[in-house]
């Protein structure tokens, strides 16, 4: 079934608004949603919704109706989107990166691991994190200094993605970690990974909707949880993330603009986890926060 682009044309501040509106609507679910701008000169932008083709009447149905009292009549337009894998095309010959001690690179660049490297071998694929986005570099820069800071004895990796963090942990920590993903195919993908990188046990992977999941009750509470997804989810789940952190635990989170950092630190003070440390990378951010051992 191919993929398709639902999107509404607007100048740059309603196409914010636009998005701000559709996050409300969507919330959680797995639906991707973008804005593009077109045309400088003209201030023009568009909004998208990104979604299988068999899911086109009711996700064109719910942006009508979400958008209805803002921008009634806005017309929706549709494009179909080409066959193609477009993150394994758009990564193709990307160099090796370096974050902390770690090494992300692809199995053509083998040969560049120095002895002192600890080597995660991730190829372009159908999951997110190959270290050159600058959330996954963050992220790994940070678990890096956390793991020399503080004992883990149990971790989790939400939303993985590729495994890459998971995997990056596990080569420097030998402890178990659970490595979670709503998407079954990210599932796949990072099983894969983790064979790959020499992983035989210890990382346990997981298809895991929410929190509501058994895994994490028998796998936790854990001392570091690592979650590289996007702001708002990331604020939802702050009361449920907090209560699987045991006492002392740091957090990791990422896929946050830099704008919305503040935000973000404020729905995790609520939950009584104070602020370490801040990595800024690429107008992205990375936050390391910690509940007090008492």
């Amino acid at each position: 079934m191919s993929e398709i682009r639902l999107y509404v044309a607007a100048t740059e501040r309603d196409a914010e608004r636009i998005l701000d509106i559709l996050s409300d609507v969507f919330g959680e679910e797995d639906i991707a949603l973008a804005t593009t701008e077109v045309d400088e000169k003209r201030d023009l932008w568009e909004a998208s919704v990104y979604l299988m083709a068999e899911d086109e009447n009711e996700i064109r149905q719910r942006i009508a109706d979400g958008l209805a009292e803002a921008y009634p009549g806005l017309a929706i337009e549709k494009e179909v989107i080409p066959d193609v894998d477009w993150i394994a095309k758009s990564l193709e010959g990307l160099s090796p990166v370096r974050a902390g001690r770690f090494l992300v690179h692809g199995s053509h660049d083998r040969g560049k691991v120095k002895a002192n490297d600890v080597s995660i071998e991730i190829d372009a694929g159908q999951a997110f994190g190959t270290g050159h986005h600058g959330t996954t570099a963050g992220c790994l820069e940070m678990i890096d200094a956390v793991a020399r800071s503080q004992t883990i004895r149990r971790a989790l990796d939400l939303g993985t993605g590729s495994g890459v963090l998971a995997i990056g942990l596990r080569k420097i920590r030998n402890i178990p970690i659970l490595a979670t993903d709503i998407d079954p195919v990210a599932v796949a993908v990072a099983k894969e990974n983790v064979r790959r990188n020499g992983i035989a046990s210890g990382l346990k992977l997981v298809t895991a909707p929410g929190f509501h999941s058994p895994a994490f009750a028998q796998a936790g509470p854990f001392d570091l949880i690592i979650a590289n997804i996007l702001a708002r989810p990331l604020m939802k789940m702050a009361p449920q993330l907090a209560a699987h952190l045991a006492p002392g635990g740091s957090v990791i989170l990422s896929g946050i603009l830099a704008a919305q950092r503040w935000k973000v630190l404020a729905a995790y003070n609520g939950v009584r986890l104070h602020h370490v440390r801040t990595i800024w990378r690429n107008g992205w951010v990375t936050i390391h926060l910690r509940r007090r051992s008492h």
